[in-house]
């Protein structure tokens, strides 16, 4: 019995009820808003992206998968980073770099 559907479904359904959540709690704050439905976007491209990688297509979907996990990372660094002290805010962006550098090298040049 293939389950995938039915996890995919329920994935989505709990991000739906977070970001409507999150949305509803952050109103009246604009830049709060366009970061949730921004990223629940870049999700939502991300899984299809995904889907068509399974399915064989190769090259460019890859290359927007990199994209779309690179821009998700710079998006969630950029939040989590003001809040930080100075040192731990650089270590953030740092992880990030590392974070879109390793996927770089594991998608493009193993």
């Amino acid at each position: 019995m293939d389950r995938q559907p039915a996890l995919t479904k329920l994935g989505f359904a709990v991000l739906g009820c977070n970001s409507a959540l999150a949305v509803y709690n952050a109103w009246g704050y604009a830049a709060s808003v366009a970061f949730v439905l921004g990223a629940d976007a870049l999700l939502v491209l991300l899984f299809l992206c995904l889907r068509a990688f399974q399915r064989g297509r190769g090259g460019r979907i890859k290359a927007a998968v990199w994209a779309l996990t690179t821009l998700l990372t710079a998006m969630f660094a950029s939040r989590v980073a003001p809040l930080m002290p100075p040192a731990v805010a650089a270590v953030v962006w740092a992880m990030a770099v590392a974070t879109a550098a390793a996927g770089f090298w594991a998608f493009f040049l193993a």
